[in-house]
Parts: C-alpha cells; structure tokens; sequence
C-alpha cells in the first residue's frame, strides 16, 4: 500500500509541482483510508470497494469532520485512484460514484473600504514593526494575494518600475498582478529602513517580510497582527488574513471592474471560484437601494 502511496507523494511534489503544505494534506488523507483499508482486511487499494470509501466518509462524519474536509478527503482518495489508473497499476476507481459531500457556500467577511482604512491607520509608524505592519497591509490589500504569497515574496519578486508582483500561487503557477504607487511606497520604506535591521542573518534578496527575530513572518505571526489591529480599529467583524484578499476582490467588482480581470488577478483556474464575489456585489448593491430609494 506505502509503496503506492510514495510514488503518489512523488508525482504531487515533483510533477505537479504542490507545496509543502498541499503535499502534506494529501498524504495524511490517503494514509487515514489506507489504515481504514487495512482494519477492515483489505490489504491493497486494488481491492477496495466504493462501500469502503463510503463507510470510511461515515466514520469521519461521525467524529464530526466538517463537509469541506470530508469533501477534501474524497478528493484526495480520487486523486490517487486516478494516478494509479493513469499509470496502469489499477484499472477501477472505488470513488467512481461516490458523491461529493455538499459544502455549504458561505459569503465571505468583507471590510468596507472605510474599514480598510481605518486597519492601515493601526500601526505606529514611529516602530520599525509598525511601518513593517503597514506595509504587509498596503500589499496584500493592494493586490489581493493569499497569505503564503505575501508570506514567501521575495524581494526579487518586486517590480518597482514596472509596478507589477510576480507571485507564486498555488501549484507554483506563475502570475504579475498589479500593485497600487502608495503600496510601493511603504513597500520600498520598509526595504529600506527597517528590514535591514531586522535581517539579523544576512539573509539579503530572499523573503520580503520578516519577524522581530529575522526570519521570515509565520501565517500565525500574520494572523495575530491582523487580528490585534482589527480590535484597536473597532471592527467589530470578524477579521482574519484572508479577509484583504477577499475584500480586495469585492471592492473592484463593485466599482466596476472585469470578473475576467479579477479573476487574472487572484490566480483562480476557474471564474467559478471567482463568481462568489458578483454575490457578494449583488448584496451591496441591494443595501445602497434600501438604504437610498425613497420607496424601498
């Protein structure tokens, strides 16, 4: 069963070009079915059977995994019935009519752009870690990134003249997203007046945002300076990391801008994805007419 499952491991780091984090996701997922296999005396993925699948989801549902991880499971048991087909070492799929759990479709927390302001006034720009937080929130507001690409930018990344980002999002793939002149500005600030003193390592062109330690910002690190200034701000929403991005996308689509473009911009493969922001578009533009039509 292992030596399957590490040719598997094999192709998601080195042929489709996962990340750690991902690779890792998989992995746990399909050894949880592999030891469900091997309990209930099946001793090679050959010979499972689409009731072990769905016994195995009901066993995960009764300890109270959620839909999305329960959907994330399957699909990670999908992913590797579908390699080991595509290489020839099976020819059936157990989860060929397994369904896919239905995940409920929540709408995003969104901040207003008066919000937005009020978090990017948080920070003491008279601390080196202020003028670094400030900056962290101009970037990843100015060009929608997800966490890990504001996290692993490096400054090499950075295209001051031609005001673009060249980001690495998921699976690696390539994309140059716009980046607005006043996050430049506390980009380039941070660069050059506080990030030398806090790269204590000398680690010079590598990652952009550092600790007060001199190495590179942890997503909790992030998560704590996010969630600190949403509470000195007043916000009463719930602010998490995430919440610039989807903002960022929000604020675009409301004022006009191409969901094609958007999507372009936040690295989504499918417009799908992206569609869950015109939702969100839709919902403020039925507040601005209750809140203003004289009949409403």
């Amino acid at each position: 069963m292992h030596a399957f499952l590490k040719l598997y491991i094999s192709h998601l780091t080195f042929e489709q070009n996962l990340s750690q984090n991902s690779v890792d996701a998989y992995k746990l997922d399909i050894i949880r079915f592999l030891d469900y296999l091997k309990k209930n005396g099946v001793s090679s993925p050959k010979d499972a059977k689409p009731v072990h699948v769905h016994r195995l989801l009901q066993v995960l549902t009764e300890i109270g995994l959620s839909e999305n991880s329960l959907a994330r499971n399957l699909s990670s048991i999908r992913g590797f019935y579908r390699f080991l087909i595509s290489e020839d070492i099976i020819d059936a799929d157990p989860t060929t009519h397994v369904d896919r759990p239905r995940i409920p479709r929540y709408l995003p927390s969104v901040l207003t752009f008066e919000e937005v302001m009020d978090l990017f006034a948080v920070p003491d720009l008279n601390k080196p870690l202020g003028l670094r937080n400030r900056a962290m929130f101009e970037v990843i507001y100015a060009s929608g990134l997800r966490v890990s690409e504001l996290l692993t930018m490096k400054i090499s990344q950075i295209y001051f003249e031609q005001e673009i980002l060249r980001i690495f999002g998921k699976g690696r793939k390539e994309r140059l997203v716009p980046i607005s002149d006043s996050a430049l500005k506390w980009l380039k600030e941070y660069l050059d007046s506080v990030r030398p003193g806090l790269d204590k390592h000398r680690t010079g062109d590598t990652i952009v945002f550092l600790n007060s330690r001199g190495k590179p910002m942890s997503r909790m690190g992030f998560w704590k300076i996010v969630d600190k200034a949403a509470h000195q701000a007043g916000i009463k929403k719930k602010v998490h990391p995430h919440t610039m991005r989807h903002s960022f996308a929000t604020h675009l689509i409301e004022n006009g801008a191409d969901l094609r473009a958007v999507q372009e911009m936040l690295g989504h493969a499918d417009i799908s994805t992206t569609q869950i922001y015109t939702h969100l578009d839709r919902s403020h533009i039925d507040r601005e007419y209750r809140k203003f039509h004289p009949r409403a």
